[in-house]
């Protein structure tokens, strides 16, 4: 079965395309969005079927983790587990929304297929309205990893994504070019923070609120 494409705006997205897409994500589909900083595919973190299909499509190892989208800090604190430090809220009040996963310890609510079994669970609040209407409108997160097969460059269109995921995922959301750069990773589960990927949010920038206290 080849995969449909539905054209949307990325800053004011329909709310009909918002609807399809989160229909066929609590039926277990793949679908591959535009985000604020590339394509990604998005599905049900609980459906371990769905879990499945995203591997699938990737080409990707079954023990990797896989990121989750939220639409805000509250929902954040209902998948990581409690307490939560206080460096994730000072990482959260800063930068969020916007291009940074925070690795936080899990709570036993997410399959530790999502965890990758490590128990470690890496999380994000986009800057993207179509992300955001998409979350709220799901009324809970949805895993996320770019949309392109393992080892392939990243795409940065909808037609990009058509060209290299035809026939791997069920839907794509074709919001144009996407000009972000990628999202930055920090790990925050050890005593020491560790800069895991660095993207739009710089060193310097972590290191000002984690070391320097800003918040």
């Amino acid at each position: 079965m080849g995969t449909e494409l539905l054209e949307i705006s990325c800053l004011d997205p329909d709310p009909a395309k918002i609807q399809e897409a989160a229909d066929r994500i609590k039926r277990g589909q793949v679908v591959a969005i535009p985000t604020d900083t590339l394509y990604t595919l998005v599905a049900d973190p609980f459906s371990l079927h769905a879990v499945s299909s995203v591997f699938r499509a990737k080409g990707r190892e079954l023990h990797r983790s896989l990121p989750i989208l939220v639409d805000s800090i509250t929902m954040a604190e209902d998948y990581a587990a409690q307490p939560l430090s206080a460096r994730f809220f000072l990482l959260a009040r800063r930068f969020w929304p916007g291009p940074l996963t925070i690795i936080t310890p899990s709570s036993s609510l997410l399959p530790l297929k999502v965890t990758g079994n490590s128990g470690r669970l890496a999380i994000r609040q986009s800057a993207s309205p179509l992300v955001q209407k998409l979350v709220e409108t799901l009324e809970g997160p949805v895993i996320s990893t770019s949309a392109n097969r393992s080892g392939q460059p990243t795409c940065r269109s909808g037609i990009e994504v058509f060209g290299e995921m035809d026939g791997r995922v069920d839907l794509i959301l074709d919001g144009g070019a996407v000009e972000g750069a990628g999202a930055t990773t920090v790990d925050i589960t050890e005593p020491e923070w560790r800069l895991i990927k660095e993207g739009a949010v710089s060193r310097a920038q972590l290191e000002a609120v984690l070391d320097g206290g800003e918040g």
